[in-house]
């Protein structure tokens, strides 16, 4: 009996592997990792051990799989912070803030972060969850800034952009394209304490 077949998918397994690790996309590289747990429960049955087979099938690939799923789902947001009342908030690409989402939502998509934008009742809310690290930005309208906030004489610059996450911060500074905001990295302090 020629049993070359099972050097070929033993081969694949390592192959796979390095599809994962090397993957940019993370739903991609779960469907890679689906076919890597399929690959291995395979080969175990082809080499006799229905057990192992039927464990790597059920939980090395359709658990792992599922909570892989979730756990990208819900680690891939960026949490926009804003004012309930603001009259920006109107879903209209002509103004200048549907515009700005517009250009968030296309340039987190490509690093395949989801845009979410949550709304709060005032700017000491607003404020308060960008320190509290419930946000991971906060946008607000010029005159709603804080008056110790540098604000640019530019009329055309129509809100202002507060972020705490340095990445985020690189990433929209770089390839944001819309003038109708003023971004301003703010750190905010760790929430550990150290023990002595």
């Amino acid at each position: 009996m020629n049993d070359s077949y099972v050097y070929v998918i033993i081969a694949l397994l390592p192959l796979a592997a390095c599809m994962v690790v090397f993957q940019a996309n993370p739903y991609h590289a779960l469907v890679i990792r689906g076919i890597l747990g399929a690959m291995a429960a395979l080969v175990y049955t082809v080499l006799g051990v229905p057990n192992v087979a039927l464990t790597e099938a059920l939980v090395g690939t359709m658990l792992a799989i599922t909570l892989y799923a979730i756990a990208v789902r819900s680690s891939l947001v960026m949490r926009l912070g804003l004012l309930k009342d603001d009259d920006s908030l109107q879903d209209d690409t002509e103004d200048p803030f549907g515009q700005l989402i517009d250009d968030l939502r296309t340039i987190f998509g490509k690093h395949h972060v989801r845009l979410e934008l949550v709304p709060y009742p005032n700017t000491q809310a607003l404020q308060r969850a960008l320190m509290d690290k419930e946000v991971h930005a906060t946008c607000v309208r010029r005159e709603h800034a804080e008056p110790n906030q540098t604000i640019s004489e530019d009329k055309n610059q129509y809100h202002y952009t507060a972020i705490r996450v340095k990445r985020i911060y690189d990433i929209m500074q770089t390839k944001l394209a819309s003038p109708a905001t003023i971004l301003t990295y703010v750190s905010t302090p760790d929430s550990g304490e150290k023990h002595k």
